[in-house]
């Protein structure tokens, strides 16, 4: 008897390893997977808009008097670019805007007045940024240009004209994307459009007008 019972504990020490063994062949456990959050990129196409406010100053030449007047005013309008984003977290992209402008200034000057606005103007320039994942913040430069209109009037006469300059644009700005698709942005640029002539109807003189002008302004693009 004691040896059927020390033949029978034998053969379950023998069996229990190996059905553990069979167990864990049939049935694996498996490794939690942990999902990677996709890196984002800012290349791809854009479409968007803004609003903002710019100042600066109008200097008028006429004849051999100088003078200057402070100008600011309300902008607002659209953008549209494209952003390419290599490796190494450069961004190269080209943007093109165009903003109506409420910027205008007046002054008068020994019975003399005179009022400068810009109706409108635009943009196309590079930009070059660094992507912090989703903050970019970035430098940009390039072509402006503009429409202004001034008027004159004295006590003997009264006359505007208007025409369009052209110049060039220096800034910077920092983008956040707040989903994959829209992002939040802000910007400076410095316009110079450079100066606009007039000829003043009733005299022989001709009035010159530099346009430079300062301009911060906050917009939202939509990624493609």
């Amino acid at each position: 008897m004691k040896r059927i019972l020390l033949a029978s504990a034998l053969a379950l020490a023998v069996a229990a390893p190996a059905s553990a063994a069979d167990l864990a062949t049939r049935y694996p456990v498996k490794a939690a997977v942990v999902p990677v959050a996709p890196v984002f990129s800012w290349t791809g196409f854009y479409i968007g808009g803004n609003v903002g406010y710019g100042g600066g100053s109008y200097d008028y030449t006429f004849g051999s008097a100088t003078a200057s007047s402070d100008a600011s005013g309300f902008i607002a309008g659209g953008q549209l670019g494209y952003n390419y984003q290599f490796a190494n977290n450069v961004v190269l992209g080209v943007e093109t805007d165009i903003q109506w402008s409420g910027i205008q200034g007046d002054m008068n000057v020994n019975g003399t007045s005179l009022k400068t606005s810009l109706d409108y103007f635009g943009t196309v320039r590079a930009r070059v940024g660094y992507a912090f994942d989703r903050i970019l913040p970035y430098v940009t430069g390039g072509f402006a240009y503009g429409k202004s209109k001034t008027s004159v009037e004295t006590a003997s006469l009264t006359g505007d004209d208007s025409s369009t300059g052209t110049g060039w644009t220096l800034g910077g700005g920092l983008e956040y994307a707040i989903t994959n698709n829209w992002t939040f942005k802000t910007e400076y640029l410095y316009v110079d459009l450079g100066s606009n002539d007039y000829a003043i109807s009733g005299t022989s003189s001709s009035l010159s007008v530099d346009n430079k002008y300062h301009t911060v302004k906050a917009g939202l693009n939509y990624k493609f």
